[in-house]
């Protein structure tokens, strides 16, 4: 499990406060330098695009429908913070799996393998959700608990169900994405070492670490497809509870 240990790079420490940059906090570093290259590139704003300035109209555009057909015309605002939060999370996720352990001394780092980073990013985002919803509408944002045409009788039941389901929304937006990262990092990891073990096996073991290879190469395709859509899936939740905050849906 070395592969999710968190040490420091740079020890730092201010009275008895660590601060010291982990290998986490360099990777983190990392994504969000590669994010500003990638927008540098592609802001020359040619009357013919180039690649680089498709590709960052495609993400813009993207994070612009998904805010307007979600959350509607007051969406337009909320743009930057979905861009940001999916290409963030889908540059980290793609960093923990390229193949840097082929240079010496170098390992690849999930940071959103930790729910520390995960839990955090969920906890930001229903955090501008509840500031919005009460910056809009005030004590009546509770009204989002009472479920309209319900009886009063029943609204005594229905309130605390709805609320509790409103406080796990973070807990599950960060533990999705968590788990998924994490899970497809520890299954490469474990059927590495059968084809390593598998090299020192005999014929029996050559057959288990062909069999653990070809698996190894199903689960890499499958994690680039699991990386793209836990972006997304953050991202689209995260506009969808901005929809409740904003409409009272």
């Amino acid at each position: 499990m070395h592969q999710f240990q968190v040490h420091p790079i740079v020890p730092l420490h201010i009275g008895n406060y660590d601060i010291s940059l982990t290998n986490s906090g360099l990777w983190m570093l990392i994504a969000l330098v590669v994010i500003i290259g990638f927008i540098a590139l592609g802001m020359k704003r040619e009357l013919v695009p180039g690649r680089w300035q498709m590709a960052v109209e495609e993400l813009t555009g993207m994070t612009e429908k998904m805010a307007g057909a979600t959350i509607g015309p007051e969406g337009k605002k909320f743009e930057p913070l979905l861009f940001s939060l999916f290409s963030f999370i889908l540059v980290a996720n793609f960093l923990g799996i390229l193949p840097f352990a082929m240079i010496p001394g170098l390992h690849p780092f999930a940071s959103t393998s930790h729910f520390s980073i995960t839990g955090v990013l969920a906890v930001l985002s229903f955090s501008i959700v509840l500031i919005v919803g009460f910056a809009k509408h005030g004590l009546h944002f509770f009204t989002l608990f009472l479920p309209p045409g319900v009886p009063w009788y029943m609204q005594a039941f229905l309130f605390p169900i709805e609320l509790i389901s409103f406080l796990v929304r973070p807990f599950s937006l960060g533990l999705r994405l968590f788990v998924a990262i994490f899970a497809g990092h520890v299954l490469m990891e474990v059927f590495g070492n059968f084809i390593v073990d598998g090299l020192n096996g005999g014929p029996f073991g050559m057959g288990v670490g062909l069999l653990s290879f070809i698996f190894v190469v199903f689960v890499s395709l499958l994690e680039i497809l699991v990386n793209l859509i836990q972006a997304y899936v953050f991202t689209l939740l995260t506009a969808v509870y901005l929809n409740d905050a904003v409409n009272l849906h």
